[in-house]
């Protein structure tokens, strides 16, 4: 019989090629969508509003579209009757509050400060909207526009002492310079009388007794001209956006500006900041009327205050400081007191300009506008004076800060250079009005945002 004939046995790995690269593909698959939901991030908690798409001109950041610097409330400023008891601060009460934000966003997130509270703040319920007419300072807000602010996916949250939060993303379209409306309700209150407020918000809020979070309108409400809990909001922005952080006082907290105007001079460089060919940059104010440099007075101070009020603001790329006067007006008007005063504060200075520098920050100098002629600042024999040249000379002249701005060349009157230009001066001669400001933020160089 005829023999078969001979086959080759077939190789078993090539049996197994086919499969393998099928299961190699749908790993390869499994894997892009794996990155892909990483990229995502975790999916929202429930009742948390749907993340938006990547703000055009590249991958989107958290920056800061505005501040308020937390400060311990003063007697005089706490919330008025009858929404401060003896044990504790808006039991049952609900608190509107309208800000102004720097740059766009379509995600934002809020952050609320209990860093001067002597009791936990527990937050019921919490929301942002927009107001009616899109004003500061209203008690309203469009109807439909109310969106419930939440906290890891729950509706309320509890602050430690001397801690904050930070609220879930949440979608709401908003332009640059539009104003947001947040309200918060506090069910059992705060139990204590040491609050964290910001005192010179220029800006009215709102109490009412009871739950009203969602309500178009607050009817027989009490207002105040302060802000409470809330220090910050953050928008989603380009890659390029970045905030420049206003370190200083009253001058920068918009003493002598227009209650609900937003006519401080932070407010109005922003509004530069939108005009056409400018950098993608956010001004956020970091100032306090009566705050220091070197000694805390209302606030702690500048040198204190630097980490939580500049180095750890989202986004951060520049820092403008324009405080020392408080430091200046208040040390006594004796040669020893005043030399040593402009001594403490040229060696601070270095030090804001170290730190900053440490994290990536341009820092730039604004020398301190003249105080000719205010009670009680200015003494007869000109010792405060002399400080204020010696600061100003070493803020020109040092090569410490990236660039440096000139306010008291731009306010000074020529004809008298120890006081303000009269057409700026609110009367006090010391604070500015809102022209002064104005001519403020027209010294700024915009490129220095570049």
């Amino acid at each position: 019989m005829p023999q078969p004939a001979y086959r080759r046995p077939r190789d078993r790995r090539a049996a197994v090629y086919p499969y393998l690269a099928a299961a190699l593909v749908v790993a390869l698959v499994a894997a892009v969508a794996v990155a892909a939901n990483a990229l995502r991030g975790p999916a929202p908690a429930a009742g948390t509003p749907a993340a938006a798409p990547a703000a055009p001109g590249g991958p989107a950041q958290w920056v800061a579209a505005w501040t308020s610097m937390p400060q311990l409330t003063e007697p005089a400023n706490m919330p008025p009757p009858p929404f401060t008891q003896d044990d504790g601060v808006l039991r049952d009460a609900t608190l509107r509050q309208t800000v102004r934000l720097a740059v766009p966003g379509e995600r934002l997130r809020f952050r609320f400060s209990n860093a001067f509270g002597g009791a936990e703040l527990p937050i019921t319920r919490a929301a942002v909207a927009l107001p009616a007419g899109g004003r500061a300072g209203v008690d309203g807000i469009v109807p439909g526009s109310s969106r419930p602010l939440t906290f890891g996916g729950r509706t309320g949250a509890t602050v430690p002492v001397g801690a904050q939060v930070v609220s879930d993303p949440v979608r709401l379209d908003a332009a640059p310079g539009a104003n947001l409306t947040v309200t918060l309700y506090l069910a059992d209150g705060q139990a204590s009388t040491a609050v964290t407020s910001h005192p010179g918000s220029r800006t009215t809020s709102y109490l009412l007794a009871g739950d009203h979070t969602g309500a178009t309108a607050l009817p027989g409400a009490t207002a105040t001209d302060h802000w409470y809990f809330l220090s910050g909001v953050e928008a989603q922005a380009p890659a390029r956006t970045r905030a420049a952080v206003v370190l200083g006082d009253s001058l920068s907290d918009g003493r002598g500006s227009t209650t609900n105007g937003n006519d401080r001079w932070p407010d109005v460089l922003n509004d530069r900041l939108r005009g056409p060919g400018a950098p993608p940059a956010a001004v956020v104010n970091q100032a306090a009327g009566g705050n220091r440099v070197l000694d805390d007075g209302l606030g702690p101070n500048a040198l204190a205050r630097l980490d939580r009020d500049v180095l750890a603001v989202s986004g951060a790329r520049w820092l403008l400081v324009f405080e020392g006067i408080n430091d200046i007006g208040t040390a006594p008007a004796t040669e020893a007191a005043q030399r040593a005063t402009g001594d403490e504060l040229l060696a601070a200075y270095d030090q804001i300009v170290t730190r900053a520098h440490a994290q990536g920050i341009r820092v730039y100098g604004a020398t301190l506008t003249p105080f000719g002629g205010s009670a009680p600042y200015d003494d007869p024999a000109g010792l405060r004076e002399a400080t204020r040249q010696r600061v100003n000379d070493w803020i020109r002249s040092s090569g410490r800060f990236d660039a440096v701005v000139d306010f008291d060349a731009a306010t000074r009157d020529p004809a008298h250079p120890r006081a303000l230009l009269p057409a700026l001066d609110t009367g006090d001669h010391l604070h500015l009005n809102p022209e002064g400001y104005a001519l403020l933020a027209r010294t700024v160089p915009l490129r220095l945002f570049r």
